[in-house]
């Protein structure tokens, strides 16, 4: 297992203290470590004195707080809109990851993911991130097979003792050229030693970002989007209660490898968590709730159609964890949790249309999922050199949804619903993860770890509730940037993966000059939710075909690669330091052979940071191989290889920062791996062949001003 935390003004202490890494950060994107301390990961410090890039990173994120992530080792982004991009783990993505906002289990309300969970948190509001990949404990989340995610914002604010009260904040605001990206933020803050109060708010906006190349610019890439939250804290003596609320808007953003675009997503939440430090250890307890409304259609100026579609749902859940330290050496932890998720998804006809009227089109009628939980882990460190940990968890999950009806009252619509309707809808399934780690420290110089997971994930409302084959309505239901239509299945069983992960560390002995790390691993997917073909549409022939969603075995394997090494430290010029990490990945399905889908080819990042007193400065190259292993079935577009190099440099006096950087400096016409096909451009023309790969942006140029107050 591995686990980075990613976080700022502080250090990551306590939690899930068995195999945490000892290898320094590998790109400055996700924050450079500060130049006293090169080991940082599993702690990328964002907000420190040197070798810090708190308003860079997020000045490349420009609300995209999944940008944040992009350094981890092993993790990867998918292209989905311009605030909404989708995190992907050793391959494995989206509702295969568990993603946790400030104490919140989200789920996408969009049947094509345009809401996916980060894109609730304004970047600027990220205080903490955590990422477990492979072997993942079981105390930190289940119903996922490729790892976990929790971001958090920064705790309440309180008055330092003696001190009668404290007011402050801050106020950012950045800008990019290659989209026109502006956007801003304000955090203030009122407290004494036991009350505090807080509010966070954030606006960010840009227009269609331009290729690298030819500088044209790529349909359906705009977006704006704006967030507000207040919170309450209250503290006593090892004792802390945090109350929030808060709005999400996205009144636009395009999606270039979607049919459709997102004209609308707001959300409305509620939170609450407690924490208490007792005698026998410690007990947290947090509840939330939230309300989405969202509707798609394609933007008069991005794709010219018309084809309304709505949801409503709602998150409400609560989780209780307590970390029982029986010895000195002993933790065990016991939790119990809740998440309910209920989706109604419906398509207003349109007036005049043949196609889409004269009744409302009902995706998914009432639908819901529910996860009940209960794990315990027992966590142990027999010696100096050795700790074990063992977890196991049980997830069952209670689906369940109601009739369907299509726009007409005859045809294929209107019998895809009657043999909808006339099925059995509720499924319960029984699931179960284990996990069993081991590390072993045979000297100051070196770590090893070896682990086993059982992981189990049941499937999504659209996997098994998506009902119509017909080409406009199954084009709806797509979150894979691949533009082809796909219908459910009420009998997909869940995913159940194997994974064994081994790593290898060395470092110094201080753990200050130089660190390196190696992780290999291998999963076993049984029951992997991917696609059978069924048909080849008459109005989008080959180049879009109906598919739906059947379970296949699958296997991946790969290896992380990271390390970083001081060249000088404390010379006239500054701190010099270079680091780095690669990443490959295999994966195939078992009864093919075939790639699977959305695999990342060989890549690896490479930096060389400077650090002198108030300054930071870094080289970066990224390298991407080519993609030739592509599903067949879903027509994934191959990609060639490209290197990108990337400059920053920032200066921090005092209260005031500013940060300034070069991304895609040579303005490289590249094609991210992962980032779909450009459909709104094959729309635009009219074209009739293969849709193409999605541009990646061209050159950029950031620029980001913080002060604090």
């Amino acid at each position: 297992m591995t686990c980075h935390a990613i976080h700022r003004g502080g250090r990551r202490r306590g939690r899930v203290r068995l195999l945490s890494t000892t290898i320094l950060a590998t790109t400055l994107m996700a924050g450079a470590a500060r130049a006293e301390d090169p080991q940082a990961i599993p702690e990328v410090v964002i907000s420190a004195p040197r070798f810090s890039v708190p308003e860079a990173a997020k000045t490349e994120a420009a609300g995209d707080t999944a940008r944040l992530l992009s350094g981890t080792p092993g993790l990867n982004l998918i292209s989905n809109g311009g605030v909404s991009s989708l995190p992907d783990i050793h391959g494995l993505a989206d509702d295969r990851l568990k993603i946790v906002v400030d104490g919140m289990e989200v789920t996408s309300a969009c049947s094509n993911h345009m809401n996916p969970p980060l894109s609730y948190m304004d970047s600027s509001k990220v205080e903490k991130v955590e990422v477990w990949s492979g072997i993942t404990p079981v105390s930190v989340g289940g119903d996922n097979i490729g790892g976990v995610i929790s971001v958090k914002s920064a705790p309440p604010v309180f008055a330092r003792p003696g001190e009668r009260y404290a007011v402050g904040g801050s106020a950012s605001a950045f800008y990019k050229s290659v989209n026109d990206g502006i956007g801003g933020s304000l955090a203030l803050h009122g407290a004494n030693e036991t009350f505090s109060l807080g509010y966070d708010g954030s606006w960010s906006k840009g227009r269609d970002y331009y290729a690298g190349g030819d500088n044209t610019a790529v349909l359906s890439t705009l977006y704006e989007a704006r967030n507000h939250a207040l919170t309450f804290g209250a503290q006593h003596e090892g004792h802390l209660l945090v109350l929030q609320a808060g709005q999400h808007d996205i009144p636009y953003q395009g999606f270039s490898n979607q049919h459709m675009d997102m004209t609308g997503n707001r959300g409305l939440h509620g939170k609450g968590r407690y924490e208490g430090e007792f005698g026998w250890g410690k007990l947290e307890t947090r509840a939330y709730w939230q309300q989405v409304k969202h509707s798609m259609d394609q933007i008069a100026s991005e794709k010219g159609g018309q084809m309304p579609m709505r949801t409503e749902a709602m998150d409400v859940g609560y989780a209780v964890k307590g970390d029982v330290r029986v010895s000195e050496s002993q933790t065990i932890r016991i939790g119990q949790e809740f998440h309910r998720f209920q989706l109604d998804d419906w398509w207003p006809p349109v007036a005049g249309s043949m196609m889409m009227s004269p009744n409302t089109f009902k995706s998914i009628n009432d639908g819901t999922r529910d996860v009940i939980s209960a794990f315990v882990e027992w966590e142990e460190k027999w010696s100096p050199q050795w700790t074990t940990l063992l977890g196991v968890r049980s997830d069952t999950v209670v689906m369940d949804t109601g009739n369907v009806a299509g726009y007409a009252t005859s045809g294929t619509e209107a019998a895809n619903a009657a043999a909808f309707n006339a099925k059995n809808h509720a499924k319960t399934d029984f699931n179960f993860d284990l996990t069993a780690l081991v590390r072993y420290e045979p000297s100051a110089v070196s770590a090893g770890e070896f682990g086993y997971a059982r992981k189990s994930r049941s499937p999504n409302l659209y996997e098994r509730y998506a009902w119509s084959t017909t080409a406009m309505d199954s084009a709806m239901i797509n979150w894979f940037g691949d533009a082809n239509g796909y219908v459910g299945d009420p009998g997909v069983r869940p995913e159940v993966a194997h994974t064994v992960s081994t790593s290898f560390a060395l470092h110094d002995a201080g753990r200050k000059d130089w660190a390196a790390r190696m992780t290999p691993y291998f999963t076993y997917i049984a029951d992997y939710i991917g696609v059978d073909y069924v048909s080849t549409s008459t109005t989008r022939g080959s180049r879009f075909p109906l598919l739906k969603f059947a379970n296949h075995d699958a296997m991946m394997y790969g290896v992380d690669v990271s390390g970083s090494t001081f060249l000088a430290r404390d010379t006239g010029y500054g701190d010099f330091k270079v680091s780095g990490v690669i990443g490959w990945l295999h994966g195939e399905m078992v009864n093919t052979g075939k790639s699977m889908y959305h695999v990342m080819p060989i890549n690896g990042k490479t930096a060389i940071e400077h650090g002198l007193g108030g300054w930071t400065n870094a080289v970066e190259v990224q390298l991407v191989g080519t993609k030739a292993g592509v599903d067949p079935l879903r027509n994934e577009p191959k990609t060639p290889g490209y290197a990108l190099l990337n400059l920053r440099s920032g200066y921090e006096w005092e209260n005031f920062q500013i940060n300034l950087g070069i991304e895609n400096l040579f303005d490289k016409r590249y094609y991210h791996p992962l980032g779909g096909v450009d459909y709104s451009e094959w729309t635009r023309h009219k074209s009739t062949g293969q849709v193409g790969a999605l541009p990646a942006p061209g050159r950029s140029f950031n620029a980001a001003v913080t002060v604090k107050f």
